[in-house]
């Protein structure tokens, strides 16, 4: 089943990168709603309790909603400013580094951990509900710095989708800071995605019991392959979605179970 959704991101990628650029209205709005949308899934899979109509208020708007938290505020105006500044890493072509990765956590909590903010943990860490113990954290600096390495040995080996869910899952593994590692390595899945020139992929809230599942699988019985497949639904999503916006449809794609066709999102 996964390769055989694989297979089906390869064929719209394709279609996508043959269809007609967006216009810049059309590219404004799509950035704006995947920004919300990026913001309002990643926080609330943390317990962030802003809706997505409330994310958009306070990101777009810059209103403050009432009866949520300045905490909650913060959170999703530190994750945008985190998207911002990995928008433009991809831009100017940065690579994956110990520094891009620390900088990407330091800018998830710089507002409600700023002394803690792209340093690493001094300390043991503990995932609630999880059979998986993170490593010492005198281990942390050089496991980020294999995993970087790790990664560039990988990049053209395997497909970029099975790249980025490596990176994802390698740092939640390591849980290297002392908060934020979530939100941080869901923004490393999507800039080793980008980087690759695919969109941007959005984890749901409504994912979150089998997003974790997923990552206890890789983690306790090295099986990513669940993880892959969420993630790769994901990534075919998002192309749906841009090739909807061009005027393209989608070539004749993979029948799920029971034949089915995957759901299209809409804009």
């Amino acid at each position: 089943m996964l390769q055989e959704v694989l297979r089906d991101i390869d064929r719209l990628k394709e279609r996508l990168d043959r269809a007609r650029p967006l216009t810049p209205a059309e590219a404004r709005r799509l950035r704006e709603y995947l920004l919300v949308e990026w913001t309002h899934h990643s926080t609330a899979l943390e317990g962030n309790t802003l809706d997505l109509r409330e994310t958009r208020v306070v990101l777009l708007d810059g209103l403050a909603v009432g009866g949520k938290t300045l905490r909650e505020h913060l959170e999703v105006v530190d994750h945008r400013d985190a998207i911002e500044w990995l928008e433009s890493a991809v831009r100017e072509g940065l690579p994956l580094s110990e520094g891009l990765i620390r900088e990407l956590n330091r800018l998830v909590l710089k507002s409600t951990l700023p002394e803690e903010a792209g340093k690493y943990r001094r300390g043991g860490a503990r995932v609630a509900g999880s059979r998986h113990v993170p490593p010492p954290a005198w281990d942390v600096p050089f496991l980020v710095r294999e995993t970087v390495r790790e990664y560039d040995a990988r990049r053209g080996k395997e497909h970029p989708v099975a790249l980025a869910a490596w990176l994802h899952w390698r740092l939640v593994f390591i849980h290297p800071f002392t908060d934020g590692n979530g939100r941080t390595a869901r923004l490393l899945m999507n800039f080793s995605l980008m980087s690759g020139g695919y969109p941007p992929a959005v984890i749901r809230k409504e994912d979150r019991e089998r997003y974790l599942d997923a990552l206890e699988e890789a983690s306790v019985r090295g099986n990513l392959e669940p993880f892959t497949r969420l993630l790769a639904e994901r990534v075919k999503e998002g192309l749906c979605l841009r090739l909807e916006i061009v005027g393209g449809e989608p070539p004749e794609q993979s029948q799920g179970p029971a034949g089915q066709r995957p759901e299209r999102p809409l804009p």
